[in-house]
């Protein structure tokens, strides 16, 4: 009688083995999906003036170093040893530099939002630098009021987020 009594038991931790095993790969294959998801935004989006914008050139230590392009305000602070007080892109910082980047140019006249007169070369630059470099590697933080405000200070109704090219929620919000 007791050898038919062990043969449940030895099935009944066989499968327990069995499932705790499954169970730990399944814990362990979904652990990796977890790690990948974005952590949340801890500050909101803003909107940055240009003299707001001029807090964040990276000559105060401690301070984050922002960075806008095509009006969409980027947090470039993983990057001082690139943008930083003395660094040799320091003078990208603290403004709104799309004609800079679009003639990956640091010459002073370039450091503005204007892009009028730039070629089709320099735009499709900008272009391929905004979103494959700004917008895959730094946080967006806010936009410029030129991107969202008309010259006298009225709402520009036309500006729409989600009209914007290549607009993706999570990377803007």
């Amino acid at each position: 009688m007791n050898g038919v009594e062990a043969c449940p038991d030895r099935f009944t931790m066989m499968t327990l083995q069995l499932c705790v095993t499954l169970f730990g790969l399944l814990v362990l294959g979904l652990a990796d999906d977890v790690k990948l998801k974005p952590k949340p935004a801890t500050k909101p989006v803003r909107l940055f003036t240009d003299d707001d914008l001029k807090k964040y050139d990276g000559s105060e230590e401690g301070q984050p170093i922002y960075m806008a392009i095509k009006g969409v305000v980027f947090d470039v602070t993983m990057g001082k040893e690139f943008y930083g007080k003395g660094a040799p892109y320091n003078v990208l910082v603290g403004k709104d530099s799309t004609r800079a980047v679009a003639k990956m140019s640091l010459d002073p006249a370039d450091l503005t939002s204007d892009i009028t007169g730039l070629s089709e070369e320099q735009i499709q630059s900008l272009e391929g630098v905004f979103e494959g470099t700004y917008k895959k590697k730094y946080p967006i933080v806010g936009y410029t009021t030129m991107r969202i405000l008309n010259q006298d200070g009225s709402p520009n109704d036309d500006f729409k987020p989600e009209d914007q090219p290549h607009f993706d929620t999570k990377d803007e919000f």
